[in-house]
């Protein structure tokens, strides 16, 4: 086996994560909704929230691409359970975002006031990292992913995992940046042009979330007529 048979494996299954998550986690797409969360908090706070969120959204997709799969079938959770549970949380999420009030200023300088580093921390992983930034369909994906990617052959096996883990490393640098210098994206569209961009982004957030539990609900269904077809006279 020479070099060049690794180079072109790591090389495929690079492209082939990037191209099959990049999509779905479109960082310039959830920046906005990471703005809309952390209303009130300062630049420093954002840009330790960013790097966080970066680094959990890697170590998650590196997971469930490496040994999703193997956990699902400990627990005996299908991916369609995964998808209407996490469409839920989505949801709910983008929901809550979609009706919250715009605080006035008095009101957003005490938010930012007490949106210390240690609240941010709570919050890094859970709504920020998951579902909002990696949901459902992302860990999905992965877990896919993961399948598609070992080799009979032990070297090529090992460089297509490789660069599956490179291409998530580039989705994270990627997403660390979207949201490091997601107000100075949005700061053209002004004030109000941001708060319409933000309830926007919020409710095609709420759809996707409905999208994720349909699309898991419509799984389940088709697993219970295909097994009652098996079982029927």
């Amino acid at each position: 086996m020479n070099v060049w048979e690794i180079l072109a494996a790591l090389g495929r299954s690079y492209l082939f994560v990037l191209a099959a998550l990049l999509p779905i986690l479109n960082p310039a797409a959830t920046a906005p909704i990471f703005l809309g969360m952390t209303e009130g908090a300062s630049v420093s706070t954002r840009r330790l929230l960013a790097r966080r969120i970066a680094r959990n959204t890697f170590l998650l997709l590196v997971g469930s691409m490496l040994v999703g799969s193997y956990v699902l079938d400990f627990f005996g959770i299908s991916l369609p359970i995964v998808r209407v549970g996490g469409g839920l949380i989505v949801a709910t999420a983008a929901w809550r975002l979609l009706s919250s009030t715009q605080q006035p200023l008095d009101q957003g300088t005490g938010i930012a006031e007490a949106f210390t580093a240690e609240q941010a921390s709570r919050q890094a992983f859970y709504p920020l990292t998951f579902p909002i930034s990696c949901g459902p369909g992302s860990i999905a994906t992965a877990i896919t992913v993961g399948v598609t990617l070992p080799n009979p052959r032990m070297t090529l096996s090992l460089a297509s995992l490789s660069g599956g883990v490179l291409a998530l490393a580039s989705v994270g640098v990627l997403m660390y940046f979207a949201f490091r210098y997601a107000q100075h994206l949005l700061r053209p569209l002004g004030e109000a042009g941001t708060v319409v961009f933000l309830r926007l982004s919020a409710f095609i957030l709420l759809c996707l979330g409905v999208q994720i539990v349909w699309v898991g609900a419509s799984e389940l269904l088709l697993e219970v007529m295909t097994r009652a077809g098996q079982t029927g006279p």
